[in-house]
Formats: C-alpha cells, sequence, structure tokens
C-alpha cells in the first residue's frame, strides 16, 4: 500500500521545479475529524509536501476536530477568506449545491472500490467546475470516509425494525431524505456528541462509516451492526476562491497538484482498509448482519422519486457513471 509519504512525495517531486520565487504563506486547513483520522493525517502530509515543494515558503496549519468551527461555519469561513482551506463532506458542499447530492444515491456504488471509480472519474471531477461560482471555492479533488452502515440497538431485521427510532445522521438533504423515506427520526448530531448520545440512549443507532466506529469504539454502546454499505461519503479538497485569486498560477498549480494527491489518497487508504475495519466490528460481541437495497424495502424508490425532480441531469450522468465503472 502506498502510503501518504510516498503518494505526495512522488506529488511533490513533481511539482518542487515550479516553486519559483513565489510569496511566502501560511495557511490554515480546517476539519472536523478527529487527530488519528485518515482525513486529519492527509491533510498534515499535504502541509509536508507543500512545505517541502515550495523551499519552506509555504506552510500550512492544520485544525481538527472542529476547532474552527463546524463545516457550515468553515464553509462561510472559505467564502470570506478567513480560512484557507479545508477538506470537507461532499455532504455539506450538497446543501448548497444540490447537484453533489446526487453522489448519496442509495446502492450507487456497490464497495469502495466501486465508489473511488465513480469519484475519479472524469464527469464526477467536472463538477468542481461549478464550485467557484456556486458557493466561493475551488475543489481539487475527492477524497471519502468510507461507506455509510448502520449501527443501531434493538432486534432489527429489516428496515422496519428501524422505524421511530432515532437514527444519528451528517446532516444534508439526501440523507435526510433516505432515512425519512425509511420511517426513522433522523437526528442531526455534530460528532463529538455520538459517543455519549449513543451510550445514554438519546439516540437509538448511527449512521456511520467503519472506520469511526473501530477508532471511536462506538459498538461499545450498540448491541446490532448492520453492514449495508447503503451510501458512499465523499469528501472534497478545498481552496477558498478568494485566496486563490491572490495566488500566482506557479503556486495554483502546486497547490492544486499536491491536495489533489492527498485526497486522493485517502480514497486509497479506504479501498484498502474498509474491509479490514468491518472485520473488527465482527469480531465484537455486536450482533452483526448485512442488509442490500431489499433490505430498505421501498426507501430507495421513494429517494430516487426526490432527486429525480431535485437535479435530474445530474443524477442521470453518476448513474450512467456508475454503470460504467461497475465490475
Amino acid at each position: 500500500m502506498k502510503t501518504f509519504n510516498t503518494v505526495l512525495a512522488s506529488a511533490a517531486m513533481a511539482v518542487t521545479g515550479i516553486a519559483g520565487a513565489a510569496q511566502a504563506e501560511e495557511f490554515r486547513l480546517g476539519l472536523i475529524t478527529p487527530p488519528p483520522h485518515v482525513w486529519t493525517l492527509a491533510a498534515e502530509e499535504f502541509g509536508a509536501a507543500l512545505e517541502e515543494a515550495s523551499g519552506g515558503e509555504h506552510t500550512v496549519t492544520v485544525f481538527p476536530a472542529r476547532q474552527l468551527g463546524n463545516e457550515a461555519d468553515m464553509l462561510q469561513q472559505l467564502q470570506s477568506g478567513a480560512l484557507d482551506m479545508a477538506f470537507m463532506t461532499v455532504a455539506e458542499v450538497s446543501n448548497r449545491a444540490p447537484d453533489f447530492g446526487t453522489f448519496y444515491q442509495p446502492f450507487l456504488a456497490d464497495d469502495m472500490a466501486h465508489a473511488a471509480r465513480i469519484l475519479r472519474s472524469e464527469e464526477a471531477r467536472a463538477m468542481l467546475d461549478q464550485l467557484p461560482g456556486s458557493l466561493g471555492v475551488v475543489g481539487v479533488g475527492y477524497g471519502s470516509a468510507g461507506m455509510r452502515h448502520i449501527l443501531t440497538n434493538g432486534d432489527v431485521t429489516d428496515a422496519a425494525g428501524l422505524s421511530g427510532q432515532k437514527i444519528r445522521i451528517t446532516p444534508f438533504e439526501a440523507n435526510l431524505d433516505f432515512y425519512n423515506a425509511i420511517g426513522a427520526a433522523p437526528t442531526p448530531m455534530p460528532l463529538p456528541a455520538v459517543f455519549d448520545a449513543l451510550a445514554n440512549g438519546q439516540v437509538d443507532g448511527i449512521d456511520m462509516d467503519a472506520e469511526l466506529i473501530v477508532l471511536l469504539r462506538y459498538h461499545e454502546h450498540a448491541d446490532t451492526m448492520i453492514e449495508t454499505n447503503h451510501m458512499m461519503f465523499p469528501m472534497v479538497g478545498l481552496v477558498s476562491a478568494r485566496v486563490w485569486a491572490g495566488l500566482s498560477e506557479e503556486d495554483r498549480a502546486m497547490i492544486s497538484e499536491l491536495m489533489a494527491a492527498a485526497v486522493d489518497s485517502c480514497l486509497q487508504t479506504y479501498v484498502e482498509r474498509d474491509a479490514g475495519w468491518l472485520e473488527e466490528i465482527r469480531g465484537t460481541d455486536v450482533t452483526y448482519i448485512e442488509g442490500d437495497r431489499a433490505f430498505f424495502g421501498d426507501a430507495v424508490e421513494a429517494w430516487e422519486a426526490i432527486w429525480e425532480e431535485r437535479a435530474p441531469e445530474a443524477l442521470e450522468t453518476i448513474r450512467g457513471v456508475a454503470e460504467a465503472t461497475r465490475e
């Protein structure tokens, strides 16, 4: 497996020659993920690679774990130029640019490897072109937070068992539409509050990726793990459009190359490690079951009906990519 260092060092070597006499900058990069998380590690490696490629002219200070606020806060800071960069869920972007919500079509991707092929496609990258005009940010490439699963409490054998359950979700329209279609009670909640909420019964279950279930030990306060892979959960590397406008062409090329390599390394990490994290959960005391499209009854069709009206062209495009990249 290529490490972050290997991937970013290769990218750094490719752009070192264009650093030139760049004006020194101290960039700030925000994330919501905790320090040990894949995203945070990639952000730190990006900073190291940029400092090396620029001959020490540019540095990046990484602010993990919501130190600069939640993603909505950080997006506003990017728009104003108060924050330089961020690794952010596409979920937050989709709240302002609905086309990106089509990435969350239930069962669009078969697994993490398929999700990576979708996100690396030319069509997916072309969607980033709308971000400077619609959100005031520049998107350089996609990463991921794995595939989504459901960790919950109770005797759940199909989606009917989730009806009425308070399920912690990341709040964005595509996710709300899905859980409303199931009949659950989707409950938005920031990541730092999830462990205690699950432990004290404030929520019945959580919509989460395998890495965080293992890393933050959420399985200690739940009795049923449903491996569903029901949604991919992409991330995007962003630079403030205001900051971008003040950069030289050489700096833009250098930052774009190195940040794209960093977020893509996240994709590769999840491709290689997602199955292992699931096996760790399988080895705990929780009841472990699997749920496919049929598990959710007509909820998937209900979601599709909503989004075929909300973002029809983008949905058709991303479905085409999914079919073309399916193995």
